[in-house]
């Protein structure tokens, strides 16, 4: 990965730790990496654990996919997404790193590695 290349990462997060479920995350954190660095974390409290059950999933998914274009996200670091939303991510292109645990800031970065090494 070169210094030039930037990566625009979305994580949920409980506290510092990559958070458990992706489409019921209280917060979800917006990471610029360029390089091997973070250079930009923002947290969002996005309630989506709170609006999950209020409508539809069709609706659910529709407010994940605002926030991820909103914000410009290429990829979704996670531990656990269910099918559908799954299906969601990978239909807007997104590139999807499944498995992710540990602190949050570690397992962007780590996935950035993975997704870019040749």
């Amino acid at each position: 990965m070169t210094q030039q290349e930037q990566h625009v990462v979305a994580v949920a997060v409980d506290g510092d730790l990559v958070g458990r479920r992706w489409g019921r995350a209280a917060r979800v954190a917006v990471a610029v990496v360029a390089g091997e660095e973070i250079t930009a974390w923002t947290e969002h409290d996005v309630r989506w654990d709170e609006a999950h059950d209020s409508g539809t999933e069709g609706a659910h998914h529709a407010r994940v996919v605002r926030f991820l274009k909103e914000h410009e996200i290429q990829m979704v670091v996670v531990d656990h997404v269910g099918q559908g939303m799954e299906n969601t991510l990978n239909k807007l292109g997104l590139t999807v790193v499944l498995g992710a645990g540990g602190p949050a800031r570690d397992a962007v970065l780590a996935a950035v590695r993975s997704t870019t090494q040749t």
